[in-house]
C-alpha cells in the first residue's frame, strides 16, 4: 500500500501531497541548514522526485539555489517564508522538510549528518524543561 501525506506552509496558500515510501530521514545539522531553518538542525525526508504534486499555490513557491554549493537549495512560500519540498539539484530526489507535513509519516530519523557541524549546546537540549505551552 502506498501512502499520501500532505503538507504546506504556516499561510496556507501552497499545499501539497507527498507519496511515500520514503528513502531516507536525515537530521542535517550543517551551517547551510542551519541558517535556512533558523533551528539547529534540518529535519529531511526523501523521497523520488515525482511522488510530490503540488494541491494548491504553486505559484507562490520560490526557489534558492546557493550559488557557492553543488547541492544546497530550497523552496519556500513567497508569502510566509516556511520551507516546502524541492527536487535536489541533480533532479534525483525531492527533499521533504519534515515540519511542513501535516500528517505524521510514521518514520523516525536515520541519522543525524554534518554531526560535527553541530551548535554546541545541542547535547543538553533533551536536558531544559518541557512545558505543554508557553511556561
Amino acid at each position: 500500500m502506498v501512502e499520501s501525506f500532505k503538507g504546506g506552509c504556516l499561510c496556507g496558500a501552497v499545499t501539497y501531497q507527498v507519496q511515500g515510501p520514503f528513502n531516507g530521514f536525515h537530521l542535517c545539522h550543517c551551517n547551510r541548514c542551519r541558517k535556512a531553518t533558523g533551528s539547529v538542525h534540518a529535519s529531511n525526508l526523501f523521497t523520488e522526485p515525482e511522488n510530490l504534486t503540488w494541491l494548491s499555490g504553486e505559484e507562490h513557491v520560490r526557489r534558492f539555489d546557493l550559488p557557492t554549493a553543488k547541492r544546497f537549495a530550497r523552496n519556500f512560500c513567497e508569502i510566509c517564508g516556511s520551507a516546502l519540498p524541492y527536487v535536489n539539484r541533480p533532479g534525483t530526489a525531492v527533499v521533504v522538510p519534515a515540519g511542513s507535513l501535516d500528517d505524521d509519516p510514521h518514520y523516525t530519523p536515520d541519522d543525524h549528518i554534518f554531526w560535527l557541524e553541530r551548535v554546541p549546546w545541542y547535547d543538553q537540549i533533551t536536558d531544559a524543561p518541557h512545558f505543554d505551552t508557553y511556561p
